[in-house]
């Protein structure tokens, strides 16, 4: 081949040396019940040699409510931790040196309000903000598409991820203020081609937004980062990666007009398949996780979390966690893999599969642009019909037996004495509201209404959000406030009405 690692349009990876001089980072994404719960898991994984923080937030916080809203009941805590205010979050990193980690926090619909939280505690521990390393998430379409964590119809959300683009330009320089997710598309049921040409048609719809808001491509473009899942298909997942690398890099120079090289580079964080995990035989599970995160590395990933075997049961033990994160470890450290940039690049199979994957993808992003681009497809149904359609036709080929399944399908064997599973403790949301009511007790009411009605007039306006949200958690206003003051303006959005 011609094109080496680091060159245009990066097909064999975005750096010359890949992994020769420094591994991907080693995330662990973790975060359940309160956050002196989730500070200790944090604390533990970083001693077992984790090299960045992935923040799981639970549902009532990724929907704008506070603990003790009416229908948080029975979630606090549950899928991710507890955030309702600063003092959460000074409790989460407690001890944490945030100037030296890499902080991933997979939230969208609040992205803004908990950037701000996370921002607000470095810079108590007297950290420079403008050093702060990490991704939001912070990608509202898929949710519409894929996943459902959404809180404002689209354009109002829009409205909100801009705004913080071009707060962060100045605020937080390093900080990567976005992670357009094919993660959430494929674990609802896409194809690979689905999760590369959605992902991508997202993407796309974020830089038009940005440049309508008046920002330079290159302004903003260099931040942008993405996530990807890593799938069973070990060969087709390389694959992947490298086809997705190469048609970013392709419109973002051609369609976009981006200069910068940074601008083309597609950075990605992979995440292994959570949705090929299996209660039946857990053990084997293990299996899957390495070969797929293999996939990742082989793909070029920069960062990658490995689930754990018992995902399918519950959250994952401690044991589970470390077992997941020594995977991660033996591949990065033993395997070898690491002292080839690109192992497959040549490969006639993989340049072929590369090349099948590319044109595929191509085809719906064609679809996507004829239909007026990744909102309208979104907002007429079209992307989901087609996640729907694929996840269906996946489960007849498992439940025909044409796909097979170790352990479901196949190869089943008597169950044993299941994986002790990890519990949450059932007094944490009464201690979690107990802790909300202190944090409105202690502070002045008078202050955080005033901030509040700023960020509500600000909404209301033209004016960038971002300081205002900023402003209003500093004076302990909740990620219900400030969540709550956005709904009055743009609304909230119900699916299909």
């Amino acid at each position: 081949m011609k094109e080496l690692p680091g060159q245009y349009p990066y097909t064999r990876g975005i750096y010359q040396d890949m992994y020769r001089t420094r591994p991907w980072t080693m995330r662990q994404y973790a975060g359940f019940g309160s956050a002196e719960e989730s500070n200790r898991r944090y604390q533990y994984l970083l001693s077992q040699g984790t090299t960045g923080l992935s923040v799981a937030f639970d549902l009532p916080t990724q929907m704008g409510m506070d603990s003790d809203h009416p229908l948080a009941a029975g979630e606090v805590g549950r899928v991710g931790v507890a955030i309702c205010s600063l003092a959460d979050m000074e409790v989460l990193f407690h001890k944490i040196e945030l100037e030296k980690v890499s902080t991933s926090m997979t939230i969208n619909s609040t992205a803004a309000i908990l950037l701000s939280l996370y921002m607000l505690v470095a810079r108590r521990q007297g950290a420079d903000a403008k050093k702060l390393q990490g991704t939001i998430q912070n990608d509202i379409l898929k949710e519409y598409a894929a996943r459902g964590t959404y809180i404002y119809p689209p354009r109002g959300a829009m409205r909100i991820i801009t705004d913080l683009f071009a707060w962060a330009q100045k605020e937080m320089p390093e900080w990567n203020t976005i992670s357009i997710s094919g993660y959430h598309i494929r674990e609802a049921g896409s194809t690979a081609v689905q999760e590369v040409a959605f992902t991508l048609a997202n993407a796309f719809a974020y830089v038009e937004a940005a440049r309508k808001a008046g920002l330079e491509v290159d302004s903003f473009a260099p931040r942008l980062s993405f996530f990807f899942n890593s799938h069973n298909n070990f060969l087709e997942e390389i694959a992947k990666f490298r086809a997705a690398r190469r048609l970013y890099a392709r419109i973002m120079r051609d369609r976009f007009g981006a200069k910068n090289p940074k601008s083309t580079m597609m950075r990605f964080h992979a995440q292994t398949a959570g949705s090929t995990l299996t209660a039946q035989q857990p053990d084997v599970n293990l299996v899957r996780v390495t070969m797929q995160a293999l996939a990742a590395v082989l793909g070029g990933a920069q960062s990658l979390h490995t689930n754990s075997r018992d995902e399918a049961l519950g959250l994952p033990t401690e044991e589970s966690a470390r077992l997941a994160l020594r995977t991660q470890q033996v591949i990065a450290y033993e395997s070898g893999v690491t002292s080839e940039p690109d192992p497959f690049g040549g490969s006639d199979c993989m340049e072929r599969l590369t090349d099948e994957l590319e044109e595929a993808a191509l085809v719906y992003l064609d679809r996507i642009d004829l239909l007026g681009g990744a909102l309208t497809a979104i907002e007429s149904g079209y992307m989901q019909a087609e996640i729907q359609d694929a996840a269906y036709a996946a489960q007849r080929a498992i439940e025909s037996g044409q796909q097979i399944v170790v352990g479901v399908n196949k190869f089943q064997t008597p169950e044993k004495t299941p994986l002790p599973t990890f519990r949450i403790d059932p007094q944490l949301e009464e201690g979690q509201c107990a802790r909300l009511r202190e944090v409105r007790a202690s502070r002045s009411a008078a202050v955080v209404d005033a901030r509040l009605d700023a960020l509500e007039s600000a909404a209301r306006g033209g004016e960038n959000l971002m300081p205002h949200i900023v402003a209003s958690a500093d004076a302990m206003g909740t990620v219900g406030e400030i969540s709550d003051r956005l709904r009055r303006v743009f609304g909230e959005y119900r699916e299909g009405g």
